[in-house]
């Protein structure tokens, strides 16, 4: 067994080896390493840690969490083993879990910053912001340089509402800091903030740089193509958008092929013969509100005239939906087959209420309000519309449906925190938007009535008739507030949260078009969708 106190020169040779691949970035050689070694050791704890900190790197998530819990089990008092496994937890969304074991270290190390900033990002993620602000505060009291964390401290303070406050701790990001290009992006990315002329020359020099991080660029590409636009430099613009893309795309790969036979296989086995052998959970819960789509389609607009019901609650894009499916699909690696869908054809009904009954108890910690229904705003829940009514009949599910060049094009130039990979590319997102489009069409035609759309044209130009018709289709009363939405305090975490404070406007419609010239690609791909599917609209 080993504490905390284990240095470098302590570890076995095969560790140090492995450590000085992990330093180098060869992770693949570290494992080559780990793997062995650990069978013919298998309760260094080291080794163990190590192999999960590679994991949790690969994304290899369920394995990573695996050992390290046991490496907590078999070394309690190995505090950086517990961190790492609070780091696993943390990326499984499993926060509560994170918080109880954050409170173990915490005892023992209570003004460890690398502690408290971690517990103030789980608390960040239950919409615990005010108590998460105040932590990491007392980070930066400890740690002044700690742009990282001065960087979430902007986001929490955005969330709540605080903009002035969050746009002074973006601009205090130093600028030879590696966060200042996300910072940048930070205040691009509130929407309503004007760039002055010396930050855009400061970004326009800064992407000249050679030595800048390839993390820092696709920021700045972003930010600057923002500033540029609001500067109506719409050629200038696009082209800092298409460099931001063309970077990004590389390190977020997108698998076009493969969704679209996702897409062709649940169309294939949610068909009306086989939806009739299927049996329904039995729940009767009926508190989810699903809102899905694709990013930017007004999916957060939609969110905040409903919570600012009395018997609604926002929440969050909630990823619990997409695990369950993952849990059906029971892909051991990569390579393996998936299940899912086909593994629901023998599911019972008890085995089906279980899984609903998860996704129930699992967002209850988002629930602070106590209101009857709450939003889960996940957009890629689109694809699991029929696993959704399966498991939970009675939810609610809302298509956010917005003109596809907008949509796409907002998507195109938006720079998401993470995954989202299908937006970074003209032939992409059109890609991922026809297929989108083709699969809420099947669902309508197999699940009729239990899809209600929301098209963004029709709210911000008719808001009244709109909102009537999405509170009477989740059995709501009309309420005043629910047009006044925008002075609703609430916590938004979506690249929206500004403007749905603003009064509703139509400054979103046809935001495409001062770069029609450059986006050849996203329309006639568009083109080319509406004559292939008669239903694409």
């Amino acid at each position: 067994m080993v504490n905390s106190s284990t240095s470098i020169r302590t570890l076995p040779a095969p560790l140090v080896s492995a450590a000085s691949f992990i330093a180098q970035r060869e992770l693949g050689k570290a494992e080559e390493i780990l793997r062995p070694y650990l069978k013919e050791h298998p309760d260094d704890v080291n080794a163990i840690r190590m192999l999960g900190e590679l994991g949790l790197e690969l994304g290899a998530l369920r394995d990573a969490e695996n050992l390290l819990k046991r490496c907590v089990e078999l070394a309690p008092d190995y505090a950086a083993g517990r961190y790492s496994y609070v780091q696993v937890l943390y990326k499984r969304h499993r926060y509560s879990d994170a918080l109880s074991e954050l409170d173990r270290l915490l005892q023992d190390a209570p003004d460890n910053p690398a502690y408290i900033a971690m517990r103030a990002a789980n608390l960040v993620e239950i919409s615990q912001h005010t108590e998460a602000i105040e932590l990491f505060q007392k980070v930066l009291s400890i740690e002044p340089s700690n742009h990282a964390v001065r960087l979430s401290l902007g986001h929490a303070q955005r969330a709540i509402g605080q903009q002035q406050t969050a746009i002074e701790t973006y601009q205090s990001i130093d600028e030879q800091a590696e966060q200042f290009g996300e910072a940048c992006w930070s205040l691009a990315n509130l929407k309503t903030y004007q760039f002055n002329d010396k930050l855009i020359a400061t970004m326009r020099a800064k992407l000249e740089s050679k030595t800048l991080s390839y993390r820092s660029a696709h920021h700045l590409c972003f930010a600057l193509g923002k500033a540029l636009e609001d500067n109506r430099e719409f050629e200038s613009a696009m082209a800092a958008y298409a460099r931001g893309n063309q970077l990004k795309s590389k390190s977020v790969p997108w698998n076009m092929k493969a969704f679209e036979e996702d897409t062709d296989e649940l169309i294939r086995f949610f068909l009306p013969a086989r939806i009739k052998t299927l049996v329904s959970s039995g729940l009767t819960d009926a508190d989810p509100i699903f809102i899905v789509g694709l990013p930017r389609s007004g999916s957060t607009l939609i969110e905040q005239i409903l919570s600012s019901h009395s018997k609604v609650e926002g929440t969050a894009e909630l990823a619990n939906m997409i695990a369950i499916a993952r849990t059906i699909a029971n892909k051991t690696s990569r390579s393996s087959e998936s299940l899912y869908p086909r593994a629901l054809e023998s599911f019972s009904a008890p085995d089906l209420a279980q899984l609903g009954e998860r996704y129930l108890s699992e967002t209850r910690l988002q629930r602070t309000t106590g209101k009857p229904f709450f939003i889960d705003k996940m957009p890629n829940n689109f694809s699991h519309v029929g696993l959704i009514h399966m498991l939970l009949p009675n939810a609610k599910i809302i298509d956010a449906r917005r003109n596809p060049m907008d949509c796409c094009f907002s998507g195109y130039k938006q720079l998401f925190a993470s995954g989202q990979g299908f937006t970074y590319g003209q032939t992409r997102i059109t890609h991922y938007y026809t297929h989108y489009e083709r699969l809420m069409a099947h669902w309508d035609t197999v699940f009729p009535g239990v899809v209600h759309r929301v098209h963004y044209e029709a709210m911000v130009t008719d808001p009244e008739s709109t909102i009537r018709a999405l509170l009477t289709y989740c059995n709501l009363d009309f309420e005043p507030g629910c047009l006044d939405f925008h002075a609703n305090e609430r916590t938004v975490r979506t690249a929206s949260s500004e403007q749905v404070r603003q009064p509703i406007n139509q400054k979103g419609i046809d935001a495409w078009r001062p770069f029609d010239s450059w986006l050849g690609p996203m329309t006639t791909l568009l083109a080319e969708s509406i004559a292939r599917y008669p239903k694409f609209d």
